[in-house]
């Protein structure tokens, strides 16, 4: 019985190696901490501490004296398969990894959040820079002008990758850096030349580049032109700047995102007015300008056929020499029906319909919704034809960023109170994260995010089926919380909140993959602590602490946690009879 091989391993065997505490960022506290994390998930076995430690840092390049030691180590050192006591998940944890050989373990940032340097060397201002300079759009006043640094520190973040173990990682390319007009300007060759180095220090220390050539900052010379995605104009601008990407980084990068999240961004630009241009009209905010009914379909429209359009481009110039693939990236909520009521399964359905499907649809089969067409048809934009040839050319794989669930009930054949998703233009599915005042799954400091984990099975069950199995990149996941007045260095680095939840998603994750779904990597948002839009510095998610003033970067419990996870399923894989993806590869 596999149970009893697990009590039998960690009562027996003793650790021979005594560990030295460390004065780094791998200090005695933090393994302390580490250490009673590790003995409260594995609470249904009796663990000697005095006869265990925790490894150092070291412990992954270690050769172990027998298998028995090295399997004592792995289960002391790395529970995620441990956390539920359930006999089918310790049964599995003894299993071959669930991993493809091929799978990649990343880490995410983006541009503006994490790169700074915001008029160095050429570059020009981007919507966020105009957004952040004005007062009252930030939480705390802050920007992006230095965020942390990563434009002059990239090589110090890269030894960071490296030292974490993952072997690839996901950023995004500031376009003002590289088009400081858009198109009605020149190319700015600094801007290329960083790019470059970065990309090249990357794959030297063999971690795989995925780039995003859009996550929510453009120039803001297109805005002021034309209105940036509320114009047709914005497809050309957005082909010229992928074309110049393309050719100047394809040799190299062979995973191009072409926008990130744009269901997020027509909806907090265009509709709620709280992010860049800051567009809405009432009820959904008080702005200056702009139609909250309106607005959010035209831009997704256009963000779509830019989508198209830099595909078209990449397909028909240079993905037969390069080598490469793309996609795009969506955030995903799982909608969870507030009850079994036909109506609420409906809805829970109609939700997704307008939020994730609304692009994915068009992307991957030519048209919007039914559930979309069915409300708002008259106010989404049409494609035309030559618009649906172009929509063709489809994707490769599909990001998906997730946190978290929301229960939802539908408000056509019942009453709803005003609230997120009760309109027509978000298609009448009020979404509450509460039943009865019951949340669904841990609450956290930040009002939006529950710990669900149960709906990354979910949602990565929902789009392999909608979508015939198209292959997926969790391209962001990951914990935030938001900074107390009271809250220490020492409780920021011990963050055992975000050890629990990458570890219940992680296996939420496994078990997708165990079913079948075809997902070939895992990126954690995010490898630091950094700008997190309008929360500031408020708000953190990193694997790496920053300190703002100094910014200087401290490994969290959680990225040992992840590095030892990593290093796990390398180790398993190692040992393993070899384990491939049955699905074809790009």
């Amino acid at each position: 019985m596999p149970n009893t091989r697990v009590k039998w391993i960690i009562s027996q065997r003793k650790v021979k190696t005594k560990c030295k505490n460390t004065s780094g960022p791998y200090s005695a506290m933090q393994e302390n901490k580490f250490f009673e994390l590790l003995s409260h998930q594995l609470s249904y076995v009796k663990i000697d501490r005095s006869n265990a430690c925790l490894m150092s840092k070291h412990t992954a390049a270690m050769n172990f004296p027998t298998v028995d030691t090295a399997l004592f180590l792995l289960m002391m050192l790395l529970p995620p398969l441990f956390i539920s006591c359930d006999p089918t998940t310790l049964k599995q944890s003894l299993d071959p990894s669930p991993f493809p050989s091929n799978f990649l373990f990343g880490t995410s940032t983006s541009s503006y959040q994490v790169e700074g340097a915001y008029l160095s060397e050429g570059k020009g201002l981007s919507n966020w820079d105009v957004f952040t300079h004005t007062p009252g759009n930030i939480d705390d006043g802050s920007s992006g002008d230095v965020a942390v640094d990563n434009y002059h520190r990239y090589l110090e973040d890269i030894d960071l990758m490296e030292s974490l173990g993952v072997n690839s990682y996901r950023f995004s390319i500031s376009w003002a850096r590289i088009l400081p007009k858009g198109r009605f300007g020149d190319v700015n060759s600094e801007g290329i030349n960083h790019y470059n180095k970065l990309i090249d220090a990357l794959l030297l220390k063999g971690i795989q580049p995925f780039v995003t050539l859009t996550q929510f900052d453009s120039p803001q010379e297109i805005e002021d032109k034309y209105g940036a995605w509320l114009s047709p104009e914005s497809q050309e601008d957005f082909g010229y700047f992928a074309d110049i990407c393309f050719k100047s980084f394809g040799d190299r990068v062979k995973y191009w995102f072409t926008i990130n999240e744009p269901n997020m961004q027509v909806t907090l630009s265009y509709r709620l007015g709280c992010h860049p241009p800051a567009h809405c009209s009432q009820p959904f905010g008080n702005c200056s300008q702009g139609n909250s009914e309106e607005e959010p379909f035209i831009a997704a429209h256009n963000l779509i056929l830019s989508h198209a359009t830099a595909v078209d481009i990449y397909r028909t110039k240079y993905q037969k020499d390069q080598g490469g693939s793309i996609g795009i990236i969506l955030n995903t909520l799982w909608f969870e029906p507030i009850s079994s009521s036909t109506a609420d399964k409906l809805a829970a359905e109609r939700a997704q319909s307008f939020y994730m499907n609304w692009f994915l649809d068009p992307i991957i089969n030519g048209k919007y919704p039914a559930e979309m067409m069915n409300i708002v048809g008259s106010t989404l934009p049409k494609f035309s034809s030559r618009d649906k040839e172009k929509l063709k050319q489809g994707l490769d794989f599909i990001g998906i960023n997730h946190y978290t669930s929301t229960y939802v009930q539908d408000c056509i054949f019942s009453a709803c109170k005003p609230g997120p998703g009760a309109s027509k233009t978000e298609g009448f599915c009020l979404q509450n994260s509460q039943k009865h005042g019951v949340p669904l799954g841990e609450p956290t400091t930040l009002f939006w995010l529950n710990v669900y984990p149960q709906g990354m099975w979910k949602i990565i069950k929902y789009i392999k089926e909608r979508y015939k199995n198209t292959p997926m990149f969790i391209t962001e996941n990951g914990y935030g919380e938001i900074c107390m007045p009271n809250s220490s260095t020492e409780d920021l680095l011990n963050d055992v909140k975000r050890v629990e939840y990458m570890a219940s998603y992680l296996d939420a994750l496994i078990t997708a993959v165990r079913d079948g779904a075809d997902v070939r990597g895992y990126f954690v948002w995010s490898l630091l602590d950094s700008f997190e839009w309008t929360y500031g510095y408020t708000a953190r998610f990193g694997l790496h602490h920053v300190d703002f003033a100094t910014l200087k970067r401290t490994p969290k419990l959680s990225a040992t946690w992840y590095k030892h996870f990593i290093a796990k399923h390398k180790l398993i894989k190692s040992q393993s009879p070899k384990h491939t993806s049955k699905h074809p590869q790009f």
